[in-house]
């Protein structure tokens, strides 16, 4: 029987940044890991084409360049680089031009200026907002909850900038934000499809700080990508915990946490391994595996057991992958070429398509996100060819209503993906005349296959549950939490997206967790125990 400080279940990028943490404070730790590889959502793979690498999940990773806490482990050390591509993002516009987001400043003010007279000085007047209190509010919103020290930092900021008026600004809906301040549609268009990426209303309080946040970054830090695929910023991570003495097993899948007299002591795997703690279990799973299937329901304690009733997991996804034997015929070509871009018609169509899948209804004219990745890192595929991934919101499975076209079941078997995959496409087409022509190989990635790939990605939801109000912040996963890593178990840490502050690649949730262990551990003999 294996003895050790801590178990970490799950080497996703928060299962690693906490088990990095954790020896880095001088415990022993081993990281179980039920897929082949590490990595969790973010991983790359050539199973399209030998000669191209997809990413496999996410993709880009603003919130990953800015995070204190990937930053602080230093992990250029250990092989990660990010790579760029000549423009941040674009969103072609029915008029026929583009709206263009560059870490240039000036250059992306003077596109807009172009399009709209006095919209560039309204830009580099948010971007000169954004300088004076961007920093304290990512370390604010990525801190321990609540976030006393970063919040008193960032209240100064806040009082230089506005104060009240700025922080209602930033908490209102992003089409408002877009409204006050840009007289044409495009500056507005980068904000609300920012916003878009989580599943917040675009009329909702919070979305405006989301798209504020999300696009700010794409000026200051761009939307980067780890070269030669996701999957290397994961490694980056496994082999700074391997160096410093932490293990790591995959094909190690977790069934049940230990417990005895109502604390966490060991885990136990599918092959019937007992694995035993000193100090503690991080679980970097879902919050209903954790508390509805890993944990025995006697320990679950009952205000956490009567909240998970009311949990909400986010949108589902679907997500398209292409192996093109040329680059993008883009028609009107952008003025650079970005390595994202959004496509929807209009601010009206993007939030129509939002409503839709809240109401359970799969979009006819979807919003959705496409990546570029050759153009962001020429690694991923021959010269003159393009790595390109889609994907799109639609209902969870037990959401489903109907397809707004009336062509998917809600099965979401193959006949449906694959249908939902022409619709992208002929989308893409429609913009791209002659991209169909170009396409060596398609994979099409539903729901079901997110989740089989990543247990994580319940029902294909991607941030560990909804970011609507209501589930962020003291809410999540459950009030009873107060937004904490403590489970209310002893010894057991949640430290996955389900915790605050929630989805997106910047190692928070799995920092946090680690601190909140280490924390207890240095009072444990104070309080009687170890």
């Amino acid at each position: 029987m294996t003895t050790l400080d801590a178990v970490v279940i799950g080497a996703g990028p928060n299962g690693l940044v906490a088990a990095n943490r954790l020896v880095d404070a001088g415990w022993s730790v081993l990281v179980l890991e039920a897929q082949p590889e590490v990595g969790g959502a973010v991983r790359s793979d050539r199973e399209l084409d030998p000669d191209f690498v997809h990413d496999t999940f996410s993709a880009f990773y603003p919130l990953g360049a800015a995070s204190p806490t990937l930053k602080s482990l230093d992990l250029e050390q250990h092989g990660l680089r990010w790579r760029h591509a000549p423009a941040v993002l674009g969103h072609p516009t029915a008029e026929g031009g583009w709206t263009l987001l560059h870490r240039d400043r000036e250059l992306t003010a003077g596109l807009l200026d172009d399009a709209h007279a006095g919209d560039g000085a309204a830009w580099l007047d948010l971007a000169a907002t954004w300088d004076r209190v961007g920093d304290q509010l990512v370390h604010a919103l990525l801190a321990p909850f609540p976030p006393v020290r970063a919040g008193l930092r960032l209240l100064p900021a806040l009082a230089r900038v506005g104060g009240l008026d700025a922080a209602r600004a930033l908490l209102g809906p992003v089409l408002e934000v877009g409204r006050e301040r840009f007289g044409g549609p495009g500056a507005p268009l980068l904000l609300a499809g920012n916003a878009a990426h989580a599943d917040i209303p675009l009329t909702a309080a919070g979305s405006g700080l989301l798209g504020v946040m999300m696009t700010m970054l794409g000026q200051t830090v761009g939307f980067p990508v780890p070269e030669g695929g996701a999957g290397s910023l994961s490694a980056a991570l496994e082999w700074r915990l391997v160096s410093r003495g932490g293990t790591v097993r995959c094909d190690a899948e977790v069934v049940a946490v230990d417990t005895r007299d109502g604390r966490a002591v060991g885990v136990t795997t599918a092959d019937g391994e007992h694995i035993v703690v000193r100090r503690a279990v991080l679980a970097d799973v879902s919050a209903p595996a954790l508390f509805g299937r890993l944990l025995p329901p006697h320990d679950v304690p009952a205000r956490v057991r009567e909240g998970m009733r009311y949990f909400r997991p986010d949108p589902a996804t679907i997500k398209v992958d292409w192996a093109l034997s040329g680059r993008v015929p883009w028609a009107p070509p952008p003025p650079l070429l970005p390595g994202t871009v959004h496509l929807a018609d209009s601010l009206e169509a993007l939030t129509t398509a939002q409503h839709q899948v809240t109401a359970g209804v799969v979009p006819d004219d979807p919003f959705f996100i496409v990546g570029l990745m050759s153009t962001a890192d020429p690694t991923r595929s021959p010269t003159g060819t393009e790595s390109l991934w889609a994907y799109t919101h639609v209902p969870q499975p037990s959401d489903f209503v109907e397809d707004a076209a009336g062509t998917i079941s809600g099965r979401w078997d193959h006949d449906d993906l694959e249908r939902m995959a022409d619709r992208l496409q002929d989308r893409i087409e429609r913009w791209a005349p002659g991209f169909g022509s170009l396409v060596r190989a398609r994979r099409v990635l539903g729901p079901l296959e997110l989740e089989s790939r990543d247990a994580n990605l319940v029902g294909g939801s991607v941030a560990g549950g909804t970011s609507q109000l209501h589930q962020q912040l003291v809410f999540r996963p459950v009030p009873a939490m107060r937004g904490r890593p403590e489970t209310g178990v002893p010894g057991l840490y949640l430290a996955s997206a389900a915790i605050h502050p929630g989805g997106g690649v910047h190692g928070a949730c799995g920092n946090n967790a680690a601190r909140a262990a280490l924390a207890h551990d240095r009072v444990a003999p104070l309080l009687g125990r170890r």
